[in-house]
């Protein structure tokens, strides 16, 4: 594969590449618009490791949306906050979408890619996660509790990876579905009146984002179970395994 891509070349599919063996499955990387946009950035010379951490400063971007949501007394600028938090995210993902894509599909690949790969998304989705829990309609304990709900998602997933299982990218609350729930309710408070965002249970304020986050560290403790499920499951069976034996010769 060239190092670079021509004006007009379309972005191969990677499932052969040995570099995109451990890449999360995802739909939007044979997207013609990403495709695109992926081979202008080889074109331009832009490095992986630039866009992977490009990635954090959106997410910082994202995160001052969600704790300007609760700073803001004008509505327009609560629901600019709740845009802002939505664009962060979505660009914060685009990012790590396409620092994979010039990597492989571009043959930019560096030795340190894998470390650019990981660390942005582990100092991310906390930034993420703990500022939504200072949000309107919020509860920082929910904020810092999914983003620790979330690292160790991760960690199991790494665990995994370093014992021999593979990459575990299993959910039900995996990156994308964590994500996906944080723009939902950001749109959400794009779209709603303020006071809709919380409810009274008695005489307990319960707002939308904190549920969301609640829902959000429900679900990574889920996804840690099955992940390390499949992991016990797989090194038993090697375990289990009877040990080769030299064919005959």
């Amino acid at each position: 594969m060239a190092n670079m891509l021509s004006s007009n070349t379309e972005i191969p599919d990677a499932r052969d590449d040995s570099l995109a063996e451990d890449r999360r499955p995802l739909k939007t990387r044979s997207w013609s618009v990403f495709q695109r946009i992926a081979a202008w950035l080889a074109r331009s010379g832009v490095s992986p490791n630039a866009i992977s951490v490009s990635s954090i400063l959106f997410a910082v971007a994202g995160a001052v949306g969600f704790v300007l949501t609760a700073w803001f007394e004008s509505s327009w600028a609560v629901r600019a906050a709740w845009f802002m938090a939505a664009v962060g995210i979505q660009l914060r993902l685009i990012a790590n979408l396409l620092d994979g894509m010039v990597a492989v599909e571009g043959g930019r690949a560096s030795a340190t890619g894998p470390l650019y790969n990981e660390v942005p998304d582990r100092i991310s989705d906390p930034i993420l996660l703990v500022a939504a829990g200072y949000a309107i309609a919020s509860n920082p304990t929910a904020g810092w509790a999914a983003a620790s709900a979330a690292l160790m998602v991760a960690y199991v997933r790494a665990i995994a990876a370093s014992v021999g299982v593979g990459q575990l990218f299993l959910g039900p609350m995996a990156k994308p579905q964590r994500m996906a729930v944080l723009t939902a309710v950001a749109i959400a408070g794009v779209l709603l009146p303020s006071d809709w965002l919380v409810w009274n249970v008695g005489d307990w304020p319960v707002g939308l984002v904190e549920i969301a986050l609640w829902l959000i560290t429900l679900g990574c403790v889920v996804t840690v179970a099955r992940r390390l499920s499949v992991a016990g499951s797989f090194l038993r069976t090697r375990h289990e395994a009877p040990p080769a034996t030299p064919e005959n010769t």
